[in-house]
This record gives structure tokens, sequence and C-alpha cells, in this order.
């Protein structure tokens, strides 16, 4: 079979009807890929924002907009959002193209879609029946000079490419709206047949830790000992590796146990270079010394009894101390019994936000109930921060509490990736199209100067925002000051509900003086990773205490999606709200006076108690120098105020009215969230890279503790491959936490010999 580049005049006939590339986008859209404008020079896409487009096909008016700016190039969008889009791009002018087509069934390699590129390069495109993982360098070279350079490599979940008709991206077989669907391992033998044709083995923690085979020969230690003269090759295939094969520079070809054919593993110059992703206990793409698969195969990746055996086996200097040894002891190296004792407490984790508290009567509880019906993926907790934003929203500069508090709250809706965080959204946008405040809603800013632009247009805002870590991480790791007036200006406009706020000047414009500003913003983001995007200073600068975190529960489960029209009973409420006015005449809009809305004197009295338990746990925070605590504190007596003030309007918009009821559930809302908040910041926000390392590998343990049983261990060797740092890095985490008496190392018998590990020695909250 032939795989040359088309003659001219086959070109141009492949182009007839094709030379349209909003045309072919369509075509493309219609047989469920996601294609996108692409700026041909940068190989990228030419939409400034398309991570959405990696979970949604983009409308025909998108593509229409974009198509229509004069683009030059088109491209895909691999993944699950066109259907499990999978390629193998063969780079250096595609060299190794026809040594990999060699390797593959006729019949298989009959049905790809294969294109050249503008480099000279080949394409191989297809479909799978089951997802695919992100992009994988399948083979490489190294030259003399050290610079590896990428032979063959993937474009998989998140990756995108050009392809025809862009200029310079020629079809060679096949069609790309008619792509084969390939099974698991069909995928498996083309990836397979790629990596036997790489070049270079990059080193490795795991190789260089575990016994390095260039050791200089008078080293005596038994793992370096049996780099050099073990039988490695029978060690494999006495747990069932198959050899099948040798190229001429000497590269063995090794088949993983429970499969007949294809390259699962090398080895050569004493590395095992393991493939495939299931040849437990082996990590793909990882080399490994032969003592290093000594110690996985035969000793479950203890390498201290390894070493031990090997010695009584004569490898190494019989003289030679346990503390020279390959064998990481950081766990047995304990020389402080007596550390200090931290001034703050742990604080217990309360866990996510009980069921009974994401119910508010009223409207609140009516849109919720409308988002966990409708939406694709069953999330309770995300729907309630969407119903309880957009009641924030709607009685924006319309209604306070006798205290002159507003309804403006500032959240955060935090759940694993793809578990529906979007839909809630959706809704809010719908509900405020259909009353006639779109332009109300707002997705991002990108600066604090520009928030303000808006509130003086419209001074009241839902702002809607994803990935709002990312925004966090910005401001973190950047030293531009337009991130550090941003969160500036978000804190101001925050406490400025009850005040006025001046824009800046424009050019022959002047500063704009903005009456009880309402901003209600609803970031949604991954759990740890919001977390961990907060920084020391963020905990305490305010913008933290002024945020309500409430995090997805275990109940979340896919549901076929339906089509149900909003209930006119949310219509209608939300259509009053939009109408109401509490200042009459041309002033209202500019400059209004929200209706007071009265509390009875049972809440007066039990609000009084939250503030006294409030402000009794920031000074004990302040006793300490709890900076962090005393921050989150400070801010739950106006929290849980907010909150009583909307349970009222919610539950009865038309004669609200905060009773104990709004105000008891208010209290154990905001107390749980603060403690909450608490718990997560003081496992994830670190002081530096090394406190972050810290309070990984406690995360990793809690984890492992959680999913194994109290008395688990975790092996070293997978304990360090999930902290993924260098060797001596992970010796001073594991030191630093065996002085806090944090952690610790144990040896257990087992069943036909002992296991060691570390776990956590002292009870941490799950």
């Amino acid at each position: 079979m032939s795989f040359a580049s088309p003659p001219c005049s086959q070109c141009a006939q492949r182009r007839v009807g094709m030379t349209d590339l909003l045309a072919t986008a369509i075509q493309y859209r219609d047989v469920g890929l996601c294609a996108m404008p692409a700026i041909r020079h940068e190989k990228r896409p030419a939409v400034s924002t398309w991570k959405e487009y990696q979970s949604r096909l983009p409308e025909a008016a998108e593509l229409d907009s974009w198509f229509g700016n004069g683009s030059d190039a088109i491209c895909l969008v691999a993944g699950p959002v066109s259907g499990n889009l999978e390629l193998i791009d063969f780079d250096q002018g595609g060299e190794l193209f026809d040594a990999w087509a060699a390797k593959i069934p006729q019949d298989l390699l009959a049905k790809l879609v294969v294109e050249s590129s503008q480099s000279g390069g080949r394409h191989v495109v297809y479909r799978c029946q089951g997802a695919v993982c992100g992009n994988l360098k399948l083979s490489e070279r190294c030259d003399d000079l050290g610079s590896v350079a990428t032979l063959i490599e993937t474009r998989g979940d998140g990756g995108i490419f050009l392809c025809f008709p862009t200029t310079g991206y020629e079809l060679i077989q096949g069609d790309l709206t008619s792509l084969p669907v390939l099974t698991a391992d069909e995928r498996e033998c083309l990836l397979a047949a790629a990596r036997e044709l790489n070049e270079h083995w990059p080193t490795s923690p795991q190789l260089a830790l575990c016994g390095d085979h260039s050791t200089p020969c008078d080293s005596t230690r038994p793992g370096d000992d049996f780099n050099r003269r073990g039988d490695v090759v029978a060690l494999l295939k006495k747990h069932g590796w198959r050899p099948n094969g040798s190229r001429s520079d000497g590269n063995q070809h090794w088949t993983r146990p429970g499969k007949s054919q294809g390259t699962s593993a090398t080895l050569k110059d004493g590395t095992f270079y393991v493939f495939s992703s299931n040849a437990h206990p082996f990590d793909p793409n990882v080399p490994y010394s032969p003592f290093a698969v000594l110690a996985l195969l035969e000793h479950g990746g203890d390498f201290e009894t390894a070493a031990r055996q090997l010695k009584q086996e004569g490898f190494g200097d019989e003289a030679i101390s346990l503390t020279d040894s390959d064998v990481d002891l950081s766990g047995l190296l304990i020389t402080s019994s007596d550390p200090e004792e931290p001034t703050v407490p742990a604080i217990d984790d309360p866990g996510p936000v009980p069921s009974e508290l994401l119910r508010v009567p009223g409207f609140i509880s009516e849109v919720t109930d409308y988002c966990i019906e409708n939406a694709p993926t069953r999330n309770p907790a995300m729907a309630f921060c969407g119903a309880l934003a957009l009641q924030s929203f709607l009685g924006g500069r319309k209604v306070r509490d006798p205290a002159d508090n507003r309804t403006n709250l500032y959240m955060l809706a935090l759940a694993p990736t793809g578990s529906g965080k979007d839909y809630p959204r959706k809704i809010n946008k719908i509900v405020l199209s259909h009353i006639g405040m779109g332009r109300a809603s707002v997705l991002r800013f990108a600066s604090g100067e520009a928030i303000e632009d808006k509130l003086a247009e419209v001074p009241c805002l839902l702002c809607q925002t994803d990935e709002f870590d990312g925004m966090l991480l910005q401001i973190k790791n950047s030293r531009d000051g337009r991130f550090e007036s941003l969160m500036d200006r978000l804190k101001e406009i925050y406490t400025s509900a009850d005040q006025s706020i001046t824009t800046r000047c424009l050019a022959k414009t002047e500063s704009t003086e903005v009456h009880q500003p309402s901003l209600t913003l609803l970031g949604t983001a991954v759990p740890t990773h919001y977390y961990s995007a907060l920084s020391a200073k963020m905990l305490t600068d305010g913008f933290f205490s002024r945020t309500i975190c409430v995090e997805a529960t275990d109940d979340i489960v896919d549901q076929d999606p339906k089509i149900i029209r909003l209930p006119d009973r949310i219509l209608e409420t939300a259509t009053r709200w939009a109408r109401y006015s509490p200042t009459p005449g041309n002033i209202a809009n500019h400059n209004p006076s929200p209706t007071i809305v009265p509390m009875t004197d049972a809440a007066q009295t039990l609000i009084r108690e939250v503030r006294e338990m409030a402000r009794q746990y920031q000074n004990e925070a302040n006793a300490v120098d709890d900076a962090v605590h005393s921050a989150i504190w400070s801010r739950v007596r106006q929290t849980t105020h907010k909150l009583a003030l909307i349970h009222a309007i919610s539950e009865n918009h038309r004669a609200p009215r905060i009773d104990v009821n709004a105000v008891s559930w208010a209290r154990d809302f905001s107390v749980h969230q603060a403690r909450r908040m608490l718990f997560m910041a003081q496992g994830h926000v670190s002081d530096d890279e090394f406190d972050e390392a810290c309070k990984k590998a406690l995360r990793v343990l809690t984890g492992w503790r959680s999913k194994h049983g109290n008395d688990a261990i975790m092996v070293a060797w997978r304990f360090r491959q999930r902290m993924n740092l260098h060797p001596q890095k992970f010796k001073d985490v594991v030191f630093e936490l065996e002085q806090r008496q944090q952690i610790q190392f144990v040896t257990k018998p087992g069943k036909t010999k002992p296991s060691s590990g570390y776990q956590l020695k002292q009870e941490r909250s799950t």
C-alpha cells in the first residue's frame, strides 16, 4: 500500500467543494468533530479562549463568525468532544511513517485516515471506542549534542491539530468526515508499533534512585552490584514476560504477561523501559534499573528487603552499612522525639456541606430542584449554588436588613471536572435573558477597572466565571500589579454595597460615582486546585474570608438530560424582582433606597448570639496570632446577616420577614463553611514550595488511609511516585514530616514476607 503524497492534479480535485473553510467546518461539526479556525504558521486556534470547546461543539453561528474573519487554517479538537478523536503525528518529515506502517496489519492500516502535513510529515487520524488520554510522546531521538527530537507523538484529550483543507495539508487516504472507530486493542497496536521505533530513553528518578547501572566499578552496594551482574532477563521470564526479538542495536523487545504479541517494553544496556499502561507493577513511559525490576517484581516495591536479599545472595560488600546503601532509609532517621507543639490546634474536617443545608424554602429551592431534574449531571450542591447566586443578584439594591446588610455574595462552587458546574450558570443566563436583564450577566473581568466600568453601566451584576482557581494562580505567581488591583477592587466593591465607589477617569471623560454597587460572584473550580491556588497572603487580606465555598458531595450522578421549560412560577418571581423598584421616580436606578426587611425579636436575639460566638472564636485566634482564623471568623457575622436576608426573600418574596428559621439556617451554613474552608486551607495553602510538598505528602497518605484503612501502609516507591519529586527532595520532605511526628516508617509481617512503608502517625481527619 502506497502512502505517497497525491500529485498536484489530484490535490486540486480533492479541493473541489472543499476550498471554503466554513463549509468544511460545518461538515466536520455535522459528523461530531469540533472544528475551529487556526493560525497556520503558529499551529494554534485563532479563537482567544477555546477551553470550553474541549467539552462542547461550536454553534453554527460561532463558526460563521469565526471563519468570516479571514482565517487561513482549520483545526480539530481531539478527545471526547470529537467522539474520542486521536491523531498520531509523524514529525521530522514523516521519516518513520513507512517503518511504522510496515508493522501494522494491512486490514487495520487500510481503514485509517492519513494526511500529509505542511512540514512534510504524516497524520494518522481515527476515533476510539473508549476514552483517549492526553498527548503522548511515542518515539524520540537524541543526537550527539544531547538534543532530543520528537519523531512520533499523539494528539489526544485536550490537544488540537491542523488538518485538511488547510494549505499544506492533503488527504492521502480516507476522509475526515468518515473516520474509523478503533477498539482498544487496535489502538494499542498503533501505539505499540510507534513505541518500538523509539531511540531515546530519558533518565528518571525511578532509575537513578533504585540503583544506577553506571555506578563506578568500586561501588559495593547490593543494588548497584545486581545492576552490573544480575540476570534481569531470567527475572523477567520468571514473571511471565516474553522476549519477542532484538534490533541490530541490541534493543530487546518484550511482551507483558497476558498479551500474545506486540512490544510492551524494551531492554537495552541495563535499562528496562516500559511502554504499556497495563504492565503492573510498572508505570508506563518509565525506565527501570535491574534492581528496580527485582524490587517491584519480587518484593512489592520494598527496596530495603530487596537489598537485604541480594546481600544474602552475595551481591555487594558484606561490610557495608545500611546507611550507605542504595535504600532510602529516611523513614528510620527520627532524631527528635519531642517536637515543639503547634501553637494552633488542627481543624477537624466537617466534610462538604450537609444536604439539609442545601434547602432554602421558596425561590431558591424551586430553582435548585429544576436544575437537579434537568441537568445532564445531577449535582445538588452546584444546583444550590446557582440558585443562591441568582437570588442574591435579584435582591441586589432592592432589599436590606435592619443593620443595612445587602444580598451581594461572593461564592465558589467547587466540584471535580465534568461534574455539572456549567448547567446552573446556563439556567441563570436563561432566566436573566427572559426578564430582560441579560446585560447584567458577565463571564469574567480582565482588571479591577473593567469591573468598575461595567458597574457604571449596570450597577447590579451577576458574574459567573469558570476556572476561578486559574485567576488566583495568575495572581499568586505574577508580579503584574493589575492582578493585585483586581482583588483589591473586588474587596472594595463587596464592602461598598451600602455605600458608593468612584470609577476611573478615561480620556475626555470624568469619573463616575456608582451608588450602592451590587456584585454577585459565582465562580467554579476544582476543590484541590482552588485551595492550592491560594497563597498565605490571600488568606489574610480579606478576599478569602469574604468568599463562601461550597463543595460538591458524593451524590453526583450522570442522568439523561431533559428539555423542560422553566416553570412559570420561577419566571414570574424573577420578573417581579426585575420590575420591583423600592424607590419611586427617576432616581430609583441611580441611588435607590432598598426596602428594609423586618426581623423578629427572636431572630434578633439569635443573631446577637451568633455575633458573640464569632467574636469569641476571633478573640481566641487573635490570642495565638492566628490571622487566618481571625479573618474567617470576623466575616461569619456579616455572612450570617446576608444569608438570613436572602433566606427571607426566597421564602416569601412578597412580604419577606427574617425569622428564627432564617437565622438558624444562615448560622449553621456560615459556621460550617468557615470550618470547612479553614480545614481545607490548612492542608493546601503553603508558604513556599517545600511547605507545599509537605502538605501534598500528608494529603497523599490521608487519601491512602481513607481508601485502604487506618493501618494501611504505602510502600516507598509508590509514595515517591505519587509525590513526583526528585529523590533528594522526597527524602527531605519525609524527614521533615517525621521530625514533626506526622508520619512514620513501619514494617509489618506479611503472609510470606514483611512489608514496609509509610503511614500517618497521628489521627488526621479525612
